[in-house]
């Protein structure tokens, strides 16, 4: 079991040059959990391509299908205060410090592809890529 970031899940379900390897590490660990925030980012990923016109509203909705379909049973909540305390000393968005608080709870790694969040948090969150190379 790993947990996920939004662009993790975002990379699965949307073509693109991260793709094969959102594809590859599901393929190796199908267990990913995320908070349910990754819900709202993904809309807003979505919403952001929308208005891109790099995606279809039709697309941006299968997307979303896809992905709560996926992620169905995998959202685990998260305590405000290790949330609060994890952005106040690192910098990083609540949004973020979100994962990073469930992976830190379930006591298993986070993959992100951002790398400020792996430079923030090195015992707890792994690029993407390395997560693919490291399975």
């Amino acid at each position: 079991m790993i947990v996920v970031d939004t662009n993790v899940i975002a990379y699965l379900w949307i073509p693109g040059p991260r793709n094969a390897a959102a594809s590859a590490l599901l393929s190796r660990d199908d267990g990913w959990v995320a908070p349910p925030l990754w819900r709202s980012e993904l809309r807003n990923v979505l919403a952001t391509l929308l208005r891109a016109g790099q995606l279809t509203l039709e697309k941006a909705a299968s997307v979303a299908a896809l992905a709560e379909e996926q992620m169905e049973s995998s959202e685990v909540g998260v305590a405000s205060r290790a949330v609060l305390e994890l952005a106040s000393s690192s910098g990083c968005s609540a949004y973020d410090c979100e994962f990073v608080a469930l992976a830190r709870s379930l006591e298993i790694r986070l993959v992100t592809a951002d790398r400020r969040l792996v430079k923030a948090f090195p015992g707890v969150a792994m690029l993407l890529e390395d997560a693919v190379e490291a399975r």
